[in-house]
């Protein structure tokens, strides 16, 4: 233990971090192991490369320039007329083949925390749905399933976790039997150290180092590191549709989407949204040295969130609805050890719990330090051949982000009331609607009977005997 700790003690010195093992003498043995075990997992020369690239961080960010990026983007806009309509059919009959020929597998971004919703629990196991109170985790995973029973594939579902709700979302999906599933796969994401406006390593107390998930974009390095990856390889699965768990109106497995990106041969495509008001927080696609690119909301200055262009629309408004198709081998050439692409990282300045010289505890009040981290959007700057496809956003996104207001829990329900109401009005059901669409009580679809509204005509029609709906009906 003690050459251990001399070496890793040397290897501090020499990146000028000898701070971080100041209270050491201090801790018994077993809280000393685990120090090391945290200290030993920080690679010191990315850490020092990050620090040069971003300190001084305590300046104001000032934004992009205007003369950097421009708002023209090509995407694939939504069907308006015939010829479009058979452009997206026959991408639909495309994803269909690659679905049952069990060429595409699900990656989930789960490891976020409610607390930002008030919820101490893992983010995917909020209850979310009018009716059932169903989780975030359970409406994908019927989702899945659906699928499954539809294409006659057992698809492998990834959900990369957080070291702080890995045990819970394991546990979780245990108890509940895995919701049918049989291919469920969990990996933890990386962690990165905080740091203070100088540059040093922060403590969370005296045993422990402030370290925090390294963003989305860490799913790259934790999928292929875990061993996981290697699942592709042996199953022949070379689309990957990634997402994170915090939409339930998300299509888990889209034939149009997977059908778009097989023709296009693209490496990464992604799913865009009209931006619903300047403010919406999203990231903008854009053009950036001649490249698609997405600038993430807090990057983007006033000059951007609203200008108009000569219509009077927004000029920056294609949003990005955080749904992706990766190509396998595109997610290896960025996540494997030997990978020369890496992604940016982008410091974020936080109020970080810490400890001052001595060893007591501080809550600061402002941000104090910074954290670091990736995002997965950023990797389209690597991608040789990329699409960008607009969704609609009544029928697929609807995220849940803030406890109150905008896209918070109760935005999310309205959305699905609306969703379900017009999928039985376009059955021919009879429901009273307000302006908005929203019904005056509470009805749910499950995702085992139908995920979308295409697939829940053709087995609503088919029933001999239609339920009437009411206050509570669920349709399963």
């Amino acid at each position: 233990m003690k050459i251990i700790e001399r070496e890793l003690l040397e290897r501090f010195k020499h990146y000028r971090q000898a701070h971080v093992f100041r209270f050491i003498s201090e801790l018994d043995e077993l809280a000393k192991t685990e120090f090391l075990r945290q200290a030993d997992a920080i690679n010191l020369q990315k850490l020092s490369d990050k620090i040069r690239a971003l300190v001084p961080v305590n300046k104001k960010y000032i934004g992009l320039k205007l003369e950097d990026i421009s708002s023209q983007v090509n995407f694939i806009g939504l069907p308006n007329n015939e010829s479009d309509e058979r452009r997206w059919e026959e991408a639909y009959r495309i994803g269909e083949d690659a679905l049952r020929d069990g060429r595409v597998a699900i990656l989930t971004a789960a490891g976020g925390q409610g607390t930002r919703l008030g919820y101490k629990e893992s983010k995917g196991i909020l209850a979310v749905t009018p009716v059932k109170k169903k989780t975030l985790f359970q409406v994908l995973a019927e989702k899945i399933r659906f699928a499954e029973i539809k294409y006659g594939q057992k698809f492998h579902w990834f959900l990369m976790t957080s070291a702080r709700n890995h045990e819970e979302i394991v546990e979780f999906f245990d108890q509940n039997e895995l919701f049918g599933l049989e291919h469920v796969h969990f990996f933890s994401q990386g962690i990165l150290p905080a740091i203070d406006f100088s540059g040093k390593i922060m403590l969370e107390n005296k045993h422990k180092i402030a370290m925090y998930p390294d963003g989305h974009g860490g799913i790259f390095n934790a999928f292929v590191s875990s061993g996981l990856f290697e699942i592709l390889e042996r199953s022949n699965i070379d689309i990957i549709s990634y997402f994170q768990v915090d939409n339930p109106l998300v299509r888990c497995l889209d034939p149009h989407f997977i059908g778009f990106h097989i023709k296009q041969r693209s490496e990464m495509s992604c799913r865009m949204v009209i931006k619903a008001y300047p403010e919406e927080k999203v990231g903008i696609f854009c053009t950036m040295y001649g490249k698609t690119a997405v600038v993430e909301y807090s990057d983007l200055i006033a000059d951007f969130i609203y200008e108009k262009d000569t219509g009077g629309h927004l000029k920056f408004r294609v949003g990005n609805a955080a749904i992706h198709l990766l190509a396998r081998d595109f997610i290896k050439s960025i996540g494997d050890d030997n990978a020369i692409r890496e992604l940016p990282v982008h410091a974020a300045r936080k109020r970080i719990p810490t400890i001052d010289a001595h060893g007591n505890p501080i809550e600061p009040e402002s941000a104090n330090g910074v954290k670091f981290e990736t995002f997965v959007f950023d990797a389209l700057q690597f991608a040789e051949n990329s699409l960008v496809l607009e969704v609609d956003r009544r029928e697929n996104f609807s995220p849940i982000k803030n406890l109150q207001g905008i896209d918070s829990p109760f935005t999310c329900r309205q959305d699905q009331l609306r969703l379900f109401t017009r999928w039985l009005l376009s059955a021919g059901a009879e429901i009273p609607v307000d302006a908005s669409g929203l019904p005056p009580f509470d009805i749910e679809i499950s995702p085992l009977f139908a995920e979308n509204k295409r697939d829940f005509l053709l087995k609503w029609n088919a029933l001999k005997s239609k339920p009437a709906i009411c206050s509570g009906s669920y349709i399963s």
